[in-house]
């Protein structure tokens, strides 16, 4: 192979590779910078009050809008509806936590956070978190 024609496939080589490169380091910061907002963003989140609680989950719905929405209902029935398994139970304050009883493993009480419309509930025992939006209740196909 020509001497000039190895250099000018070398030269592109080498362009190709520094691109994949400035593209990685890219791609890594943009995420860096993604993940550092969600943090910044959960620093927002504030502990709510038992009374608090009380005045924003009476007959609205906490939600991911995808696979759950729980129900709370003012007269303290809870109703669940996830992944297309309703079930009924009760939901109470006690001190300043939310406490849900639906008859399963997981049933007990919740440190409430929220920033904005986001709303966060952290087990006090057992159980994963939960979080979603909080919204009007929705009685939607005979729900109710």
């Amino acid at each position: 192979m020509p001497e000039g024609l190895q250099e000018v496939r070398m030269a592109k080589s080498n362009g190709q590779f520094v691109r994949c490169l400035i593209t990685a380091l890219a791609t890594g910061i943009a995420g860096l910078v993604a993940l550092d907002t969600r943090f910044v963003g959960a620093a927002n989140f504030r502990k709510l009050t038992g009374t608090e609680i009380r005045n924003r989950f009476a007959g609205k719905q906490l939600t991911d809008e995808i696979h759950y929405r729980l129900l709370y209902e003012k007269d303290g029935t809870l109703r669940s509806f996830s992944m297309g398994v309703k079930k009924t139970g009760k939901w109470v304050v006690e001190k300043d936590e939310l406490c849900l009883y639906l008859g399963e493993n997981d049933d007990g009480c919740y440190q409430v956070t929220r920033s904005g419309d986001q709303i966060e509930l952290l087990p006090m025992g057992l159980g994963g978190p939960l979080d979603g939006i909080l919204q009007p209740a929705y009685y939607g196909n005979g729900d109710k």
